[in-house]
């Protein structure tokens, strides 16, 4: 093959192949290029500004994607040039994204391989330290990040998420619209989110936020109530059947705590049962059930109690909603279950939350689903220093997902 031939495989824009060394038993391939003559001068890798002068020329090797079953070396010319503001440095190579000795194209391979794999298989695949494979994949992000656009945020999320017994609860906004997670961080203080409005958020940009999906964590209300008054806080789904669910839990555990242990085998491992949905369980499940339902009528109240509270996010209209939650808490308070009477009151307390997804509807989903991909996250990557990273992480990874429900549903 001829050096021209050999120029085009390489397909580094401005660098000709001068020579190249094919070893077959090592099966490794040597090429040394450089770059092709310019009169525009050369970019100066420190303040990006045009120089002519050259004060040396030195090699510099880079490790290319594999070629089939060939590894790759590419060994550059590198220009020094005299700058006047940075001293002595080198040219700026494009192919070549940073001082470590890697090129664009490799660490997006080893970047890619990062969202599928832990970094300790990475490291395996492409005989590298596991160290520089998480600084490649450290370096990937953020190319990544800063070539993309940001999408405007109308509805965000905010809730908290336990990253384990170092870091423990972390402060997570999520950017409903777009599905994907936008800041970290530390604890989950009414500071913590009035650190996000003040250093992420310009002022047009909070007047922006329609809603936001919040819990019942009143330093977050707080918060968002003072940085964007003209947003409406609507409560989450998850955060109001999650009492409702303790509440079945409870009247089940006082209702067969003095039965005995024969009634205690019946309701035993059930609990489980008696969260899920009755239109998700199947007719054996459903069978069980009623056999517990038969034994004790109280365990049955609470259930279906639990199952009409699924109705308030149904509706369309606030007035509708507001006589069926009169109804239901109503019913709740009159059924002689102290848990369910705590619950109607706590539904009371946050009426407005309530109501106000009937005025401004969000994705409840997409919180939870977030914090399930930052702790698989968590879990596959064994802990993360910093939150940064973890964020940069759960960003790729919910752009990813949806880009690949896009092409599927297209298809």
């Amino acid at each position: 093959m001829t050096h021209k031939e050999w120029t085009a495989i390489l397909g580094w824009p401005g660098y000709r192949v001068y020579q190249q060394e094919l070893n077959q038993e090592d099966k490794t391939l040597k090429l040394r290029v450089r770059r092709k003559p310019r009169h525009q001068g050369l970019e100066c890798s420190g303040c990006g500004r045009r120089r002519h002068a050259v004060q040396d020329v030195r090699e510099r090797e880079i490790r290319d994607r594999p070629w089939s079953v060939y590894e790759v070396t590419v060994v550059v010319e590198v220009q020094r040039l005299p700058c006047p503001e940075c001293g002595v440095k080198g040219e700026r190579i494009p192919p070549v994204p940073s001082k470590a000795p890697f090129s664009r194209r490799f660490e997006e391979s080893v970047g890619q391989a990062c969202e599928s794999a832990a970094a300790s298989q990475v490291a395996r695949r492409f005989p590298l330290p596991e160290t520089t494979v998480r600084a490649i994949d450290w370096r990937y992000l953020k190319r990544w990040s800063a070539q993309r656009r940001q999408p405007a945020l109308k509805q965000m999320g905010v809730d908290e998420i336990h990253l384990g017994n170092k870091t423990e609860f972390a402060t997570v906004v999520t950017n409903l619209g777009s599905g994907e997670p936008l800041w970290f961080g530390k604890e989950r203080k009414k500071e913590t989110l009035e650190e996000y409005f003040r250093t992420q958020l310009s002022p047009a940009q909070r007047r922006r936020i329609e809603s936001a999906c919040v819990d019942m964590w009143r330093p977050f209300a707080v918060s968002i109530g003072e940085w964007a008054p003209e947003c409406r806080m609507v409560c989450d789904q998850f955060h109001i059947l999650q009492p409702a669910h303790e509440a079945v839990h409870e009247v089940r555990r006082a209702e067969f705590f003095r039965k005995g242990a024969k009634s205690r085998e019946v309701v035993k491992g059930k609990r489980g049962l008696l969260l899920r949905r009755w239109i998700h369980l199947s007719a054996k499940k459903k069978q069980l059930l009623n056999e517990l339902f038969a034994l004790n009528r109280r365990v049955m109240k609470a259930y279906f109690l639990k199952e009409s509270l699924d109705r308030l996010w149904k509706y369309g209209s606030e007035g509708n909603l507001l006589r069926y939650l009169q109804s239901s808490t109503g019913q709740l308070r009159w059924q002689r279950l102290k848990p369910f009477q705590d619950l109607a009151q706590m539904l009371l307390d946050h009426l407005d939350g309530i109501l106000n997804y009937c005025r401004t509807p969000v994705r409840f989903g997409v919180v939870e689903a977030i914090n399930g991909n930052i702790k698989a996250l968590v879990t596959r990557g064994r802990g993360y220093k910093n939150l940064s990273d973890l964020l940069l992480k759960a960003q790729r990874m919910a752009v990813t997902n949806t880009e690949f429900v896009a092409f599927k549903k297209a298809a």
